[in-house]
């Protein structure tokens, strides 16, 4: 991969995270950083899996990266959210 198709991945991933946490109703229990990360993430594994499942066209490899980073934000959303209802639960 080229310096310059990692920076796009990169700036790509960062808008992903952000689309995908706009797909996911309600608060997130996670910041932007992490936001981001799962972005970039999301992006690298949907471009994988886009390309396991042999699509080419532009748009549908775009679905698949926005649906990876999507579940991914949500995924760690709800382990987030569940720890600190544990924290929570037990200090009492």
């Amino acid at each position: 991969m080229e310096t310059g198709s990692i920076f796009t991945a990169i700036l790509a991933g960062v808008i992903f995270g952000i689309l995908g946490r706009l797909i996911i109703p309600g608060r997130q229990a996670i910041g932007w950083i992490l936001t981001f990360t799962l972005g970039v993430v999301g992006a690298f594994l949907g471009g994988f899996l886009a390309e396991g499942f042999d699509l080419e066209k532009w748009w549908q490899i775009f679905i698949v990266q926005l649906a990876t980073a999507a579940v991914l934000v949500l995924l760690t959303s709800a382990l987030m959210r569940a720890r600190s209802k544990n924290r929570t639960s037990s200090s009492r």
